[in-house]
């Protein structure tokens, strides 16, 4: 094995003015955590969703797994570009996400509210990293966090329109 093959990743000091960035770093994991979570669960209700609704959240929950594997790709960078490790464990992942797996089967209208309701926390808890990161001078995950909680409350806006039907 090669030198190359022998590193072990680490912290890094990062210094861009960017204050307490260890709270700013767990901040994002924890969003990414959820994230990552959320998108298991959307596209567990992507493949298992039936009725009249089947299209319409079948497609609508194929764009929201999508767009929240990308992003969760972003977040891990960004807690990278702060100089500290992004989650590696599943474990990890599983204890600091907010989001839990429903109880027994459901129905589309219960799923799309269930999925609603997630989006909605989580964009809470994005609305709290931006303040955290306002606060630490940092710009940079301020404006990913809002992008984030955008694309949270937007999701939950047509979960909930289509839970109408």
């Amino acid at each position: 094995m090669t030198d190359a093959l022998k590193v072990v990743p680490s912290k890094d000091r990062v210094s861009t003015g960017v204050r307490d960035t260890e709270a700013v770093a767990q901040g994002l994991a924890d969003v990414l955590a959820d994230t990552y979570r959320l998108v298991f669960k959307t596209h567990a209700y992507h493949w298992n969703v039936e009725g009249p609704l089947f299209y319409a959240v079948h497609n609508l929950t194929e764009g929201q797994y999508e767009e929240m594997f990308a992003a969760a790709d972003e977040l891990a960078e960004r807690i990278r570009a702060l100089g500290h490790l992004a989650p590696w464990q599943l474990s990890a992942v599983m204890e600091m996400s907010r989001v839990k797996d429903a109880e027994g089967l459901m129905s589309a209208n219960d799923m799309l509210d269930d999925l609603a309701s997630d989006h909605e926390n989580l964009a809470h808890r994005l609305h709290a990293l931006v303040e955290l990161a306002e606060d630490s001078k940092d710009p940079v995950t301020e404006d990913l966090a809002t992008e984030r909680s955008t694309f949270h409350e937007k999701a939950a806006w047509m979960l909930r329109a289509l839970a109408k039907s």
